[in-house]
């Protein structure tokens, strides 16, 4: 039996090939798509459980693409980059990119960050189904946020990193741990996952000016969930 679905959205044939290949051979089902204008449709057809999206794609970009399917898809999306640019890549977690790799990826590296994405959209024990901080409530078992009277639609790694955060408020969490939460393995101390997660649930919170009243910064420590 399968692990997962993976859809692969790259225009590069040969890349996607041995990408399908390799997933393919770790027990994952793969489905090809190589070109941009059809990406979106794919995915709203075949709904994966996973994403693997390439920057540059022929007829609409990666971001463009990001954008759009995160209006109906919430699973995680996985960008392979061959681009330098850091903006883009920071604009890509801000619409709603899970993590990034920069080309040529190991494949090795590969699946260990979809093994850590796909962790997220496990469904937890149930006997461990309901996290309330303050009027922030977290069904585990169906992964839904609310906020008081509002329901914000977090990404994957959004809703990871609140998790976190939730089953250790009132304590600090390091900005290591956090790193480890979100990519699975090793890391760069400069990754910058970590700030756009923390960005977009501030802002999803309606917490997005400071002083920050719900995700506290601890100068040199890491972050704190309030009780708000």
């Amino acid at each position: 039996m399968a692990k997962a679905n993976i859809l692969i959205v790259e225009d590069d044939k040969e890349i996607s090939r041995l990408t399908a290949m390799y997933l393919e051979a770790e027990d994952y089902r793969t489905q090809i798509i190589d070109d941009g204008l059809q990406a979106v449709s794919a995915v709203r057809d075949l709904q994966p459980d996973l994403i693997i999206l390439d920057l540059m794609l022929p007829g609409l970009d990666g971001v463009e693409i990001c954008k759009q399917v995160r209006t109906f898809y919430s699973g995680p999306i996985l960008v392979l980059t061959a681009c330098a640019d850091d903006m883009s890549e920071v604009s890509l977690l801000k619409l709603g990119a899970d993590d990034y790799l920069s080309k040529p990826v190991r494949p090795h590296v590969m699946v260990a960050r979809i093994e850590a994405l796909l962790r997220r959209t496990q469904v937890a024990e149930p006997a461990k189904n309901r996290l309330i901080v303050g009027e922030l409530t977290i069904d585990t078992s169906k992964q839904l946020v609310s906020y008081g009277e509002y329901t914000p639609q977090l990404t994957a790694a959004e809703y990871e990193m609140l998790l976190l955060l939730a089953s250790n408020a009132g304590c600090i969490v390091s900005r290591d741990d956090c790193c480890r939460s979100l990519r699975g393995i090793d890391y760069d101390f400069n990754d910058r996952s970590v700030d756009m997660r923390i960005s977009g649930l501030r802002k999803k919170l309606n917490d997005d000016r400071p002083p920050y009243k719900t995700i506290l910064t601890v100068r040199n420590k890491g972050y704190m969930l309030t009780n708000g």
